[in-house]
């Protein structure tokens, strides 16, 4: 018979400041590491805020104090992989908190990479549900969608078009109990003009996109939720 799988929380929490967010993982980590708590993946917008990961480079913060105000952006430095990102509302953010030990190989360290992959195997799984065809780069975390098929945004800079735009971001950590945290960001209808404030992930004149750019009509925040909690059951074979 086959193993059952193992159980997880899905926890819609809707628009949640930045900091509140990152203290929440904290707590649910601390008792996910204990097994006082499932693993869970929480789901949620932010207000408008940078984050700069372990790799983050001021230089790529492009807009100043007096701009910042004025668009209501906070800046945060955290404890994430990667450089700057952008989150705000309209984009799907989600945070996995799951030990990451059983899903390693046999005398191995934490699969810190293969997590990545999984998480960007989700996306495109969840994607793919709306009819969306996203993929991978080689050497660059995330997801992608081919010019193709995102090349008619009006929004989008001709000189850009011929380029493939990242739609989902990635950024995560493993603590030192095996539990993730941080983790992904779905771009849905967010206002793109934010990430011109930013050089994205330090990725020079790498397009943006978001389902909004791809389809009309778009598809709301709750399907969205619901396809990429489906999605994530499936890559890390968990059930709700």
């Amino acid at each position: 018979m086959p193993k059952p799988r193992s159980s997880f929380t899905v926890e819609d929490l809707g628009l949640v400041e930045y900091e509140t967010a990152w203290r929440l993982q904290e707590a649910y980590a601390a008792d996910i590491a204990t097994g006082r708590r499932s693993p869970a993946l929480l789901l949620m917008e932010h207000p408008h805020v940078y984050t700069f990961g372990r790799r983050g480079d001021a230089k790529n913060l492009l807009w100043g104090e007096e701009q910042l105000k004025q668009k209501g952006i906070s800046v945060h430095w955290v404890d994430r992989g990667g450089d700057v990102t952008y989150h705000g509302p309209g984009q799907l953010v989600g945070y996995p908190l799951i030990p990451l030990t059983p899903l390693r190989p046999a005398g191995f360290d934490v699969d810190y990479v293969g997590y990545i992959r999984r998480l960007e195997k989700m996306l495109i799984a969840a994607l793919a549900r709306f009819g969306v065809a996203a993929g991978r780069r080689s050497g660059k975390s995330g997801v992608w969608i081919q010019p193709d098929a995102w090349s008619r945004c009006p929004r989008c800079r001709p000189e850009n078009r011929e380029k493939p735009a990242k739609i989902a971001a990635i950024g995560v950590k493993v603590d030192a109990r095996g539990i993730t945290r941080h983790g992904f960001a779905l771009n849905v209808n967010p206002d793109m003009g934010y990430w011109d404030g930013i050089i994205a992930c330090g990725l020079q004149d790498e397009p943006v996109v978001s389902l909004a750019d791809l389809l009309t009509p778009f598809p709301s925040m709750r399907r969205v939720k619901e396809a990429v909690s489906h999605a994530f059951g499936d890559a890390f074979d968990l059930s709700q």
